[in-house]
């Protein structure tokens, strides 16, 4: 998947402002589990909030992330505090729920 560009994650911030994470990273990390509950959440949803409960290191937390973008083909919108963003549309686009900004308004 392509980056986001910033306009884009600012507006999948705002998307995301009311959501509740769906998925809680604990301490054993990015496990085979883990990653299917994120695929299933990222289907079904496309932008989700991901909460990091034991990796409080900002280095540990990019890590992770990174790993999770790479393995599930997602885009990071944002990271704040323990709370990764992550978005991946529908790969049926009659099915996709956000309609993204092509252009700055």
């Amino acid at each position: 998947m392509q980056p986001l560009s910033s306009f884009q994650s600012k507006y999948l911030r705002g998307l995301a402002h009311r959501l509740k994470p769906v998925v809680l990273v604990g301490q054993k990390g990015i496990s085979s589990s883990l990653l299917e509950s994120l695929q299933e959440a990222l289907d079904a949803h496309e932008l989700i909030k991901v909460k990091f409960v034991d990796f409080k290191d900002r280095r540990l937390k990019a890590a992770c992330v990174a790993e999770i973008e790479r393995r599930t083909d997602s885009c990071l919108a944002g990271l704040i505090g323990h709370t990764a963003i992550l978005y991946r549309p529908h790969p049926i686009p009659e099915k996709r729920k956000i309609v993204m900004p092509a252009k700055r308004p």
